[in-house]
């Protein structure tokens, strides 16, 4: 049986009014590792329930400690002005032959 596409490989946090914890389902290895690293320092907090041989995991996690943050995308301003900050401090800019490091 061939492996799952990347559509398949779902993030899913699930929940219901009468629990107090988020159930999280992902495929995503960054999630699962930030998950797994919670759970190790934070047992009480968050577990794991099971994983899947398809290489997902599925952790608890209590209500209090989950939130989702939504941001405002940056106004054309706000990208100009970073730009301008980045220039100022010399980010972005190709460095000289003299100040490039050696290579090896």
């Amino acid at each position: 049986m061939p492996g799952l596409t990347k559509s398949e490989k779902e993030t899913i946090i699930l929940t219901n009014e009468a629990d107090d914890f988020y159930e999280v389902y992902t495929f995503n290895s960054a999630l699962k590792k930030k998950l797994a690293a919670y759970a190790k320092r934070h047992p009480d907090l968050c577990t794991l329930k099971e994983t899947t041989k398809e290489g997902s995991a599925t952790y608890l996690v209590d209500k209090a400690r989950l939130s989702l943050r939504l941001t405002e995308p940056y106004s054309e301003a706000r990208r100009r002005a970073a730009r301008e900050k980045a220039k100022e401090q010399g980010l972005g800019e190709k460095q000289s032959g003299e100040n490039r490091p050696k290579r090896l």
